[in-house]
């Protein structure tokens, strides 16, 4: 009798794009999953920022936001699903619950919820977020089937990179978890 392999989780894992990403979405990027199921996987881009920066978002939704330096930090692209809805990535705290929350096991929160945005710009929200319109998503089986055509690499997520590390350098942070840099991934041979 042969025993069915588990179902590997990736929930708190960065998705690195290879050099091969044929998709120009998602070519150059590092994915943080927020959740993946049998059912399917969703996350969120991490190192595209927008043109738009929080002040601005803010202001489209009537919210005033008036706290430096958070009125130039830059929304993300999160992804080509639900383009027009924010979500934010961000600790997952004591503070006060949101009412549209998901907690990622490894420390995080997802909240796709306006309170959440009404919680920062009085001050009182997460100490460290990202903000993205958009999110990425898979159906069953579809994030599997691109990891084994070597779409994408894997590794366990590190908050810091998300939060600490510039936009631009992200990818590169997110592979040296790996211990691999971005010219080993290459396809093309160095010339003498």
């Amino acid at each position: 009798m042969s025993k069915t392999p588990d179902r590997i989780n990736l929930t708190n894992q960065f998705l690195i794009a290879m050099p091969n990403m044929v998709d120009p979405t998602f070519s150059g990027t590092v994915v943080y999953l927020c959740d993946h199921t049998e059912k399917g996987a969703l996350g969120l881009v991490i190192n595209r920022p927008t043109d738009i920066d929080l002040q601005s978002l803010f202001n489209r939704i009537d919210l005033k936001l008036e706290i430096e330096p958070l009125v130039h930090l830059p929304v993300y692209f999160g992804g080509p699903v639900q383009t027009e809805r924010g979500f934010v990535l961000h600790e997952a705290g004591d503070g006060e619950p949101y009412s549209s929350s998901m907690s990622v096991p490894g420390g995080l929160a997802m909240t796709t919820s306006k309170d959440v945005l009404e919680a920062v710009a009085s001050g009182k929200g997460p100490e460290r977020f990202l903000l993205t319109l958009g999110h990425a998503g898979w159906g069953a089986g579809q994030l599997e089937e691109e990891i084994s055509k070597n779409g994408w690499l894997t590794v366990e997520a590190d908050s810091r990179i998300i939060f600490d590390v510039p936009a631009e350098e992200r990818l590169e942070a997110a592979l040296s978890l790996l211990g691999v840099s971005r010219s080993m991934l290459s396809g093309e041979a160095g010339h003498a």
